[in-house]
């Protein structure tokens, strides 16, 4: 018998090989019905392999993140099952389940694909799963598995197989397909009830240039179709919402290929908008006792490798730059910390000028693959809204209490629903990380017991911790119920130490500093892009780059519009001038495109009476106002969004 025990603290006994699936029907029907996934001692397990030891376990259904990866995953092995039905010849690479779906990667040898073959590999998809093929998992030697995918032809997964330790490699069998995979699965292919085949893209294999480019395929799947309905719909919000499209018909941002791929070029109103960002976190910054701090935007390749970045990332950055002196090597930034730690070493620091918190708006580098760049959500150039604390042992759960303070106000502000994640290292994986396991054990029993004394409900996931030390991540969702990663904020003792970072104590002995690092909006070009598809381009009154546009009706009332323009912009409106000589409704149809707040027409009755005909975003006719009546009106709206003390 073996003792299995449950999220709640209970503890069953059953036999050894029994099936998470199993236990479940032995609690009840209805949750053996929904289950999708398994974990098991924090080891992701599928729900029909057998249990031989004592163990904790945890149930995954659809709702669960855990449960739709599963399903996801065996989406994959779907689709890859259905591509090696219909065409010969072809590689398969990797195909993993990813946020919203799944994808994989194939190389199709003498085989075309493009979008018209779509609906084919779907009716093939629903073909099979009418099949309801057993997922079944097995081990296999490095020896028959080298042989297996070789007698098939399969070079990229025997290239992929010479990596792995014998003993520990596994293969999972739907119908006539299989594939080389650690799982998760479910079990039958059978609730795959709905998919849809949504786009083609190319993929370095492993992420190399260097390397093959093979076809990328994407997909989703879901357990019923109505889910697949709502699916599409909101896909078709989200394409109206793109920041990439909306940054360009608000004049925000612009990219050039003349100046390179990830490069985003901030266009006045762009820069605006950043500017009120920064002066809005600032003012934030300076409540909390902050102290504005700047630095170069390269630095001394021994810098980062005294951090650990250079070892950690130093291949996939920006190469060494190379000095006329002989042998000095610089890079771009690709963090501020290690220049805020020198900076906390410019001055002998006692106990009582402790904590210190820097802050800075920090453009770093960072060679992303052009594959995985995506208007600023994914750039090669960016803004942190960067801070780093300094404080003692005694000092840090206030510290991170502070700080989470701080990342909770700033998203009710924009409202943002969000969820938070303590990310910890993987014990199993002791490479990836730097530091003592003591200083991680304090480390990660500080994020946690701060987030217990808030009351914040946090999930835990092992392995995605920073590899100086763990986190607390926080998610915002938008208002189509997409998940994005957001603020952060990182307990690090292992920077300290490698920098030789001290404090003279009450004791007057030397002592060690703990470091915060943290990041509110986490970039201001990601933190922008999401707050552009939150609100559909319609950013809050106090923060749009231009309030107000004044429309002249025709050309002989231009002055009079330069005059409105001018007596607002007295009144600190953020005001501009649409003089462009075309007619009345497409200079309504062309602002409101811009998602300007409000549309003041102007003619000879307006004009006569110093007034301004007043048309809202979204709301239109609002009737006609006092020059100066507009103008207070729309200060007041702006004062009671952002009396942001009594919100």
């Amino acid at each position: 018998m073996i003792n299995i025990k449950f999220p709640d603290g209970n503890v069953k006994q059953y036999e050894a090989g029994v099936t998470p699936l199993q236990i479940a029907e032995s609690i009840s029907a209805g949750l053996a019905r929904n289950i999708l996934a398994a974990k098991l001692n924090d080891q992701e397990w599928d729900i029909s392999r057998p249990i031989q030891e004592d163990g904790t376990i945890q149930f995954f259904k659809w709702e669960d993140p855990e449960g739709k990866h599963a399903f996801w995953h065996t989406s994959a092995h779907l689709l890859a099952e259905a591509l090696q039905e219909l065409y010969k010849g072809i590689q398969f690479g990797i195909g993993p389940a990813i946020e919203n779906g799944f994808y994989y990667d194939i190389d199709p040898g003498e085989n075309t694909l493009t979008s018209a073959d779509f609906e084919k590999i779907e009716k093939k998809m629903a073909e099979l799963v009418a099949r309801k093929e057993e997922v079944v998992r097995r081990d296999i030697s490095k020896t028959d598995a080298l042989k297996f995918f070789g007698d098939g032809g399969q070079t990229l997964k025997c290239e992929l197989i010479n990596e792995l330790e014998d003993g520990h490699i596994t293969t999972y069998t739907q119908g006539n397909f299989t594939d080389l995979c650690r799982g998760p699965h479910i079990p039958t292919t059978a609730p795959i009830k709905a998919v849809k085949i949504l786009s083609l893209a190319g993929a370095y294999w492993r992420g190399d240039e260097t390397r093959p480019q093979l076809v990328r395929v994407y997909g989703i799947s879901f357990p019923k179709k109505s889910m697949l309905d709502e699916y599409l719909v909101m896909l078709e919000e989200a394409k109206k919402r793109d920041h990439r499209k909306i940054g360009k018909e608000m004049e925000l941002f612009a990219f050039s290929q003349n100046v390179g791929a990830g490069l985003p070029l901030w266009l006045p109103k762009g820069a605006a908008l950043r500017n009120r960002l920064q002066d809005f976190l600032a003012k934030i910054q300076k409540k909390y006792g902050y102290q504005q701090v700047v630095t170069p935007h390269i630095g001394n390749k021994m810098l980062y490798v005294t951090s650990g970045h250079y070892a950690k990332y130093g291949k996939d950055s920006f190469q060494p730059i190379h000095t006329p002196e002989e042998g000095e090597e610089y890079l771009l930034k690709p963090m501020n910390c290690p220049h805020h730690c020198e900076i906390y070493k410019t001055s002998p620091r006692s106990y009582r000028d402790l904590p210190l918190r820097f802050a800075e708006f920090g453009t770093v580098y960072r060679y992303e693959q052009s594959g995985e760049l995506h208007g600023l959500t994914r750039v090669r150039c960016f803004c942190q809204d960067d801070a780093h604390l300094f404080c003692t042992p005694d000092q840090l759960k206030q510290e991170f209490l502070g700080v989470m303070d701080i990342i909770s106000y700033i998203f009710s502000i924009f409202g943002f629903d969000y969820e938070a994640q303590i990310s910890l290292r993987d014990p199993n994986k002791p490479e990836k990380y730097v530091g003592s396991d003591e200083n991680w054990q304090k480390a990660e029993r500080a994020i946690i017991e701060a987030c217990e004394e808030k009351g914040l409900k946090a999930r835990q996931e092992t392995g995605e911790a920073a590899f100086y030390g763990p986190k607390l991540d926080f998610m915002v969702k938008d208002a189509l119920g997409r998940r994005w990663q957001l603020g952060t904020i990182q307990v690090d003792y292992n920077l300290p130490e490698r920098f030789g970072l001290e404090y003279t104590g009450a004791d007057n002995l030397k002592h060690r500093p703990v470091m915060i690092h943290r990041a509110p909006f986490g970039s201001l070009e990601r933190f922008i892009a999401v707050l552009l598809e939150h609100t559909a381009g319609k950013l809050p009154l106090w923060l749009v780059p231009d309030q107000c546009v004044v429309l002249p009706i025709s050309e002989k009332f231009n002055e009079y519009a330069q005059h409105v323009v001018d007596v607002l912009n007295e009144h600190d409106v953020r005001a501009i001038i649409d003089d462009r000589n075309e007619k009345i409704g497409k200079k309504i149809r062309d602002n409101e495109l811009k998602r300007i707040p409000y549309l003041l027409i102007v003619g000879e009755k307006e004009a006569e009476s110093e007034q301004v005909s007043v048309r809202k975003q979204g709301e239109g006719d609002q009737g006609s106002k006092k020059i100066t009546t507009f103008a207070a009106d729309l200060l007041a709206e702006v004062e009671a969004m952002t009396n942001f003390d009594k919100r």
